[in-house]
């Protein structure tokens, strides 16, 4: 990091920052990382609550280091979340811009996903501020970026679950669909599927995991004669686990066939040990850029580097499924 003496050459005064968005874990640890760094270039930093809603109303708090001391192993969000349809109008984002000048806040830095960030984007085409993200999300779909916050730990989560599904699955013989969250991403589905050896996953980038999952079922269980694990991420265009299963269970009565939907356990816990390192580097590396006078950009991590991608790329283009992946998925199970 640099110096607080080369830091204090921006005209930067005081920052705001906020989480928004689906609740990551992590999000505590980066809120820690942003807060500390501007106290340490001298900037006064002030805290948003319940994200684009909370700066409508004005529900803005001063932060100072005791304030974020004991929470970098805390799941959720100290500041709160929330959805704001109000943040979506002309009106609320004017609003919200002038909570901000009367606050006489001079930049912001956001913390959330793709909608955070298009919100962000917007606003600063509409008034001067300057936002500066922070990706977190457990989808890990954000495009410019290997890595998002909170993707490890919902990771280890599902693996965690399945591994435990599997002993009953195996106890019974019986095929299991799991779903987990990742509704326009397939990129937890796909991890956990590798990393608890599922049979199956189904993802909405590929439809050619349905033909994978009937010849499991004609063929792959048949021949092991033990158990299943079908990975299943929410937005499958099939429709999700229970309506995929109840489709099983016509096809194939002679199969016991089970459904576990993982939900929002996803979302909770203790940030592993990655996740609390990296939102750390990447809430410094925020205030670094407002500092050098960088805008409208987030604030990711390409091959363990931190780098900054304009928003106008980041909330455009798509973040790929990697193709070598599937391929591995499907090796697995010959």
């Amino acid at each position: 990091m640099k110096t607080a003496e080369k830091m204090n050459r921006s005209a930067l005064s005081r920052i705001a920052l906020f989480t928004s968005g689906g609740d990551a874990p992590g999000m505590n640890a980066a809120i820690r990382a942003v807060t500390r760094a501007a106290i340490a270039a001298n900037l006064e930093v002030i805290g948003i609550r319940r994200g684009y809603q909370g700066m409508i109303e004005g529900d803005f708090q001063p932060l100072y280091a005791s304030d974020v001391s004991g929470i970098i192993h805390l799941g959720g969000t100290m500041l709160r979340t929330a959805r704001s349809n109000a943040f979506r109008t002309p009106e609320g984002r004017s609003r919200a811009y002038e909570q901000l000048k009367n606050a006489a806040i001079d930049a912001v830095v956001v913390i959330g996903g793709d909608g955070s960030f298009r919100g962000a984007q917007e606003m600063s085409q509409e008034y001067p501020v300057s936002f500066v993200g922070i990706p977190a999300t457990i989808d890990n779909d954000m495009y410019g970026t290997d890595y998002t916050i909170g993707f490890e730990t919902a990771l280890n989560t599902v693996v965690e679950a399945v591994d435990k599904i599997r002993d009953t699955a195996r106890s019974h013989g019986r095929i299991f669909f799991v779903e987990v969250m990742g509704r326009e991403a397939g990129q937890l589905a796909l991890h956990s599927g590798i990393a608890c050896g599922a049979e199956v996953i189904l993802i909405p980038e590929s439809n050619a995991e349905g033909g994978k999952l009937h010849d499991f079922l004609k063929h792959g269980y048949k021949n092991k004669e033990s158990s299943g694990i079908v990975i299943v991420a929410e937005g499958d265009e099939s429709g999700g686990a229970m309506k995929i299963a109840e489709r099983v269970r016509l096809d194939h009565p002679e199969l016991e066939v089970r459904v576990s939907i993982l939900g929002h356990i996803q979302r909770g816990g203790n940030p592993t040990a990655d996740d609390r390192i990296n939102a750390t580097r990447m809430g410094v590396a925020a205030i670094e850029a407002l500092l050098a006078g960088e805008k409208n950009i987030m604030i990711g991590i390409a091959r363990d580097k931190i780098v900054q991608v304009p928003f106008k790329i980041a909330v455009k283009l798509c973040h790929r499924i990697d193709e070598q992946l599937l391929d591995i998925q499907r090796l697995m199970n010959i």
